[in-house]
C-alpha cells in the first residue's frame, strides 16, 4: 500500500465538532469517488499526549496500491475538486505520501 496522510485542523471560526461533520460529510463526498482509492481511514483527534501535539483535528490515511496510483489520483479531475473542496475549508493541514508497513496486523485479519 501506498498511502496519503493529512493532518488537519479546523478554521478558527468553526468548532471541532462542525469540522469533523464537514470532513465525513462534504468534504467525504468529493474524496470518495478518487480513482485508485483503495481504502480510507479517519481518526478524529480528540486529546493530546502534550501541549507540542495540540491543535489539530482529524488525520486521514487514504491507501493506494502503488506510487504510481497514487500520482494519478493526484492528476485526477476528482483530486482538483476535493482540492477545491478544501480550499472553501479555509484550515491548515499537513500532507505526507509513503509506503506503508504493517508492523502488528489487527486482530482476525490474516496479515
Amino acid at each position: 500500500m501506498y498511502n496519503l496522510i493529512v493532518l488537519a485542523a479546523r478554521p478558527s471560526d468553526w468548532t471541532h465538532e462542525q469540522f469533523i461533520d464537514w470532513w465525513r460529510g462534504e468534504h467525504a463526498e468529493v474524496t470518495y469517488p478518487l480513482p485508485g482509492l483503495l481504502r480510507w481511514q479517519h481518526t478524529e483527534l480528540l486529546d493530546t499526549f502534550d501541549e507540542r501535539s495540540a491543535g489539530w483535528d482529524g488525520l486521514s490515511i487514504l491507501s493506494f496500491a502503488s506510487r504510481e496510483a497514487l500520482d494519478a489520483a493526484l492528476a485526477s479531475p476528482e483530486w482538483k475538486e476535493a482540492v477545491r473542496n478544501v480550499g472553501a475549508m479555509r484550515g491548515r493541514r499537513m500532507i505526507w505520501y509513503g509506503a506503508e508497513q504493517t508492523m502488528v496486523p489487527a486482530a482476525g485479519s490474516g496479515e
